[in-house]
């Protein structure tokens, strides 16, 4: 999900649901909202975040765009739709 302030891009995150979490900081089915993508490996389906964080994606995902000033919406747990 790319992250815009007017037209300029401030960042991309990673939005979506867990399905399992081996450092037990989310439970299956939870939302998850990451830190801004620093490194993606497509063919490895990794994505690494800002906090250092690792993520394997499931899916092709869908691409989004939500305005900072509405990313706050995203970080308690509403969904982009």
């Amino acid at each position: 999900m790319s992250i815009s302030e007017g037209e300029e891009l401030i960042g991309k995150i990673l939005w979506g649901t867990c399905e399992e979490d081996e450092t037990y900081r989310f439970s299956p089915g939870s939302y998850i909202s990451t830190s801004k993508i620093e490194k993606i490996f497509p063919n490895k389906r990794l994505i690494i975040t800002a906090s250092g964080s690792c993520y394997n994606v499931i899916g092709s995902g869908d691409v989004a765009q939500v305005q900072l000033k509405d990313f706050q919406l995203l970080r308690h747990g509403f969904s982009p739709k």
